[in-house]
């Protein structure tokens, strides 16, 4: 089915969600008392301007920001904070962030809220007098297109500010979403769709990307990563798209966050 209220609502959900995602909540629980990590650091005014900082074990060698899913106007990062553990052991810092959810701003002024996390994250990952570690900006769903949209800002003062993105089973054009019932939140003629679609707006000199998605999600899904990738390795960037061939939109986290599994190694390399 074409109609973009299946593609993108209806033929994404799985009965498995709810067990699933009950789950990563009762491991999220075990990561902030097994891990060593700072909750609810903040990074602008709003109320949802904070994330959550787990400390890599031994000297890090760089920082993962997560930024989760939610379709823009839901969830929340505490049930997230299960990815950490795999990769602090593996030398990373892990920020999980949370931000203004729509429709109580825009999308646009959502996007800009996002953008004052990375100097603070680079802030409060430095080592004291020293510098900051690379980053790389990592988001599933609408975090995977807030990750895109990172990477595509200009940072005058600290151009490496970003090191890599890997953005996870997202979304990138946004145009089929006017017709759905997402868009009752979001707010968006196709106009304002266009404008807040990265797809539309890759340019070279990008730094590389990773672009995962799940085999199991729906069509749209499995096209929205591929254009991405598409479009980022047309305009002469460094790209890879990893499909995780049996995952659906949420199971595609177990692999994230499971070291040894092809996705965790590729997100890992992007700090190579």
């Amino acid at each position: 089915m074409n109609d973009p209220q299946f593609q993108y609502v209806q033929g994404q959900a799985r009965e498995t969600f709810p067990a699933l995602l009950a789950a990563y909540e009762a491991e999220s629980r075990a990561a902030v008392a097994a891990e060593s990590c700072v909750l609810h650091v903040r990074y602008g005014p709003l109320e949802r301007q904070t994330f959550d900082f787990f400390a890599a074990r031994g000297r890090p060698r760089g920082t993962l920001a997560y930024f989760h899913a939610g379709y823009w106007q839901s969830r929340d990062k505490s049930t997230f904070r299960f990815i950490a553990p795999a990769f602090t052991a593996a030398g990373l810092n892990v920020a999980l962030v949370n931000y203004p959810l729509c429709p109580d701003v825009s999308l646009a002024e959502l996007v800009d809220a996002t953008r004052a996390s990375v100097p603070a994250i680079r802030a409060h990952a430095a080592a004291p007098g020293g510098a900051s570690p690379p980053l790389v900006v990592a988001g599933h769903s609408a975090g995977g297109h807030i990750a895109v949209e990172l990477a595509l800002s200009r940072w005058p003062s600290a151009p490496d500010a970003i090191a890599g993105i890997a953005a996870l089973s997202g979304i990138f054009d946004l145009v089929p979403l006017v017709a759905t019932t997402l868009n009752d939140r979001l707010r968006l003629d196709e106009a304002g769709a266009m404008a807040c679609s990265p797809l539309h707006r890759v340019r070279g000199g990008m730094v590389p990307a990773l672009i995962a998605v799940g085999g199991a999600e729906t069509p749209a899904f499995l096209r929205q990563s591929q254009r991405l990738h598409k479009a980022w390795t047309e305009a002469g960037n460094r790209s890879a798209l990893h499909v995780e061939a049996e995952a659906d939109h949420f199971s595609l986290l177990r692999q994230l966050a499971s070291p040894g599994s092809a996705l965790f190694a590729s997100v890992l390399g992007l700090f190579d």
